[in-house]
């Protein structure tokens, strides 16, 4: 690899000005800037910043950890994250932990032993052994999309049981009395889900109809399962679906059975991502924060590592019912 004397070689230079260059551009001449740049462009140096990283114990990278940026309600959250760091000098790693959270602790060993500034995680389960590791790593953590009575370190997130009960009332409040669920095989789903039909119950309603699917879901996920609630019986009322991407398929496959929607079926969907207003009929959907919870997450990061005070350790940025034309 090209070092940091074969630059100054090339640019006349000693390695010491080099560095003055990387670090400290404004104690060195402009022409000699020019000409160590210039050595930079042509032999391809990367500086290694390693060494640099032991010295001060920083490295301007902040990892975050999400289950898949196979769909854009995380990858929102993310872009969101990614610009709010970038503007105050840090870089993101970012780690895929799937579902579920399988890699989440082979992820850790691999993050932490990088010594990162800051951490981001998806959720706030972790093995008893991993939540060790995060307090022992003595760096600021944000919990995200979930909230917990004993963070980590902060969280920012809202309550994926709050809005199961809340989809619960909107839809018995439309007069629906028939319900199911297509929903992913995952935590946060899980728990919408668990709220959605203990309200029910409550309400004389029972037997709830649930499909599973794998995650991360997809449209061919929510055809397949409105066929198969449509194979157990269900002919009529109100689908609660734990992705928009569900709530989509769900409709592809009601038109294709000649089925009415709001007329025969009503679907709700989860996220209000970008294709929930477009579709036909329009989805009804929980909107989600989603680029609010990149941006909070970061200002508590970046209010730690300038030494300042996050007030509260969890942030709630709640949810919203959105009726459209499929309810």
């Amino acid at each position: 690899m090209t070092t940091l004397a074969d630059v100054a070689k090339l640019a006349g230079v000693s390695a010491m000005t080099v560095s003055r260059v990387l670090n400290r551009p404004d104690t060195v001449s402009a022409e000699t800037v020019a000409e160590v740049r210039k050595a930079i462009d042509k032999t391809g140096y990367v500086p290694n910043l390693l060494a640099g990283a032991l010295a001060s114990n920083k490295t301007n990278l902040i990892a975050v950890i999400v289950p898949t940026i196979t769909g854009s309600i995380f990858s929102a959250c993310i872009q969101s994250l990614t610009d709010a760091l970038d503007e105050a000098g840090y870089q993101m790693l970012l780690g895929l932990s799937g579902y579920p959270a399988a890699r989440e602790g082979r992820l850790l060993t691999a993050i932490l032993s990088r010594r990162p500034d800051g951490l981001v995680l998806t959720g706030t389960s972790h093995s008893p052994r991993d939540r060790r590791r995060l307090k022992e790593a003595r760096i600021p953590i944000v919990e995200i999309w979930d909230l917990s009575h004993r963070p980590v370190d902060m969280a920012v997130g809202f309550s994926h049981a709050a809005v199961g009960k809340a989809v619960a009332e909107f839809l018995l409040g439309k007069g629906y009395r028939r319900f199911a669920m297509v929903g992913a095989d995952d935590e946060r789903a899980r728990l919408r889900w668990m709220t959605y039909s203990q309200v029910l119950q409550n309400n004389g309603i029972r037997p709830v109809v649930e499909v599973v699917t794998p995650a991360p879901t997809n449209l061919w996920m929510g055809r397949d399962g409105l066929s198969r609630l449509i194979a157990d019986g269900f002919r009529d009322g109100a689908i609660f679906c734990s992705s928009d991407a569900l709530a989509h398929g769900v409709l592809l496959e009601a038109q294709a059975r000649g089925l009415s929607v709001p007329g025969d079926i009503a679907v709700m969907g989860f996220g209000d991502t970008d294709i929930a207003a477009y579709t036909v009929p329009a989805l009804s959907t929980v909107r989600i924060d989603r680029f609010g919870i990149g941006r909070h997450a970061a200002e508590c990061l970046l209010t730690r590592l300038g030494g300042g005070t996050v007030p509260g350790k969890t942030c709630d940025v709640g949810f919203a019912i959105i009726e459209r034309d499929s309810t």
